[in-house]
């Protein structure tokens, strides 16, 4: 218990001091909300890795090898994965390049101001809020196991630390933090692999005592079941606003680029093990255990607490940066879509410090009750996934290359769109409702914009290829926003 208990204090007080250090430091909603559009290569691959290895990596993909087998990560963390470097790849210079802050800024900037209302809600409400709990949750069950602390008492703890620290430095705090916090969280997750193989006797005995449906990569459905999987959850990584706002923050295309590419790299191959522990975990774990418990169990009973406790800070440094990054993300849905576009445009720095703060809190709060109230933390993550895709993934694509979108059939793409995914599973039939979802999205999106024509506010543009009017406005930010030097970045 000594280990865990000076480990977990160490951590967190590490933490603090930089958020105080950054709150000394952070004079600008820019800086608060976007890093300022001037972190560098290191700052940018190792929050990418911290990021996208949260409670859904620890947690729900140890819980998922140990309930489905390999062939998890091939239908959730591959396709994921490599949708992430696609989005990487072609889209980071026309993205970084129109100086944005969110999706919905961006649908903004293209279709009105108002049309941004809807991916706000969705980005901030029904996404970062669920995936926020998601990490509390983990948090405090990584607190009960560990320390013995009541979930409701553990939950209240870990919302008050998350809570704390993201809003002392904002998006340049977390990202600094998560490039250090990378290299505790990789190798935490390979030491507890290591420790896996040689409590389940080496790969020679594991492939002997393993079933095969739990090895193979297509698992016991095959092909089908495993391509259907991945087409639900996959596209809502061309949306995903933690991508969108490493992209932003890096201080130049290029770094964007070669940053997210190796960062996802990186993750694709340290995807793998979470699904192998929770693989090997069935041979000397309770068969009947809830798979969400799978990791905690196997690290507090197999290793010494003397290495057992740098896994465990390496789980809540991957739950603590997970939740800093969706908190910020609802964060600037609301100070930046809602407060400075549509409620004051002309509010000054202070005024948008204050509300970029507040709204941390709004995000924070409204997690935390989820929290006290989720049961299943897989499903629900999967559920937000799903239905952000249906809603959000074909106006994002006709905004990069198609100029004839208007308004119209923008909003009742995403209006109608958002109903056909819920009401779906209320007709009883075995079809995933992303399907339906997608295609009402795609046909209401192209009939009504020929039916209509652009509205007074449009920017008709096919940003893939042409700028918005942000691109030149806002121009000006890069040289009167503050700079981190490259020593703050860890260059």
């Amino acid at each position: 218990m000594s280990w865990y208990l000076t480990y977990t204090v160490a951590y967190f007080l590490f933490m603090f001091a930089i958020g105080a250090y950054y709150f000394t430091k952070v004079k600008t909603s820019d800086a608060y909300l976007i890093a300022g559009w001037n972190m560098g290569y290191w700052s940018i691959t190792g929050t990418i890795i911290s990021t996208w290895c949260g409670a859904a990596v620890f947690i729900g993909w140890v819980g998922m090898g140990f309930s489905v087998g390999m062939s998890g990560y091939f239908k959730f963390a591959l396709p994921g994965i490599l949708v992430s470097m696609l989005l990487i790849y072609f889209f980071s210079k026309p993205l970084r390049r129109q100086r944005l802050y969110t999706l919905a800024d961006l649908f903004s900037e293209r279709f009105g101001k108002r049309a941004g209302v809807f991916p706000s809600i969705f980005s901030a409400f029904v996404y970062s809020v669920p995936t926020t709990a998601l990490q509390i949750v983990g948090m405090s069950t990584i607190f009960n196991i560990v320390f013995g602390t009541p979930i409701g008492y553990g939950i209240a703890l870990s919302f008050a630390l998350i809570l704390g620290f993201t809003i002392l430095g904002g998006l340049v705090a977390t990202i600094v933090t998560d490039a250090m916090q990378s290299i505790v969280v990789i190798s935490g997750i390979i030491v507890l692999a290591i420790a896996a193989i040689i409590f389940g006797g080496g790969f020679s005995e594991i492939m002997k005592n393993t079933p095969q449906e739990y090895l193979a990569p297509l698992g016991e459905k095959g092909m089908g079941d495993v391509l259907v999987f991945a087409l639900t959850v996959a596209p809502f990584y061309l949306v995903w606003q933690s991508t969108w706002q490493r992209i932003f923050a890096s201080r130049t295309e290029e770094v964007a680029i070669k940053a997210g590419l190796t960062g996802f790299g990186i993750v694709l191959a340290i995807s793998l093990l979470p699904y192998m522990i929770g693989v090997i975990a069935r041979q000397f774990v309770p068969l009947d255990m809830r798979p969400d418990l799978i990791f905690s169990y196997v690290t507090v009973e197999l290793l010494h607490p003397a290495i057992g406790g740098i896994v465990i800070v390496g789980l809540l440094s991957a739950l603590m940066t997970g939740a800093d990054s969706f908190i910020l993300q609802g964060s600037s849905n609301l100070a930046q879509d809602f407060y400075h576009r549509l409620i004051n445009p002309s509010a000054s720095e202070k005024q948008k410090m204050v509300v970029a703060r507040l709204s941390v809190v709004i995000i924070s709060l409204l997690a935390v009750m989820v929290a006290y109230l989720m049961t299943d933390i897989i499903a629900m993550y999967q559920w937000a996934l799903r239905l952000s895709a249906t809603t959000l993934v074909i106006p994002f694509l006709a905004v990069m290359f198609w100029r004839r979108a208007t308004s119209m059939g923008c909003f009742l793409s995403m209006a109608l769109a958002a109903g056909t995914t819920i009401l779906w599973p209320t007709l009883g039939t075995s079809i995933d409702p992303v399907f339906p979802g997608f295609l009402v999205s795609l046909c209401t999106l192209v009939s009504i914009s020929f039916m209509t024509s652009h509205a007074g506010d449009e920017s008709v543009k096919a940003v893939y290829w042409e700028d918005l009017p942000s691109a030149e406005s806002r121009q000006g930010k890069e040289s009167s926003t503050p700079h981190v030097t490259a020593k703050e970045q860890l260059q």
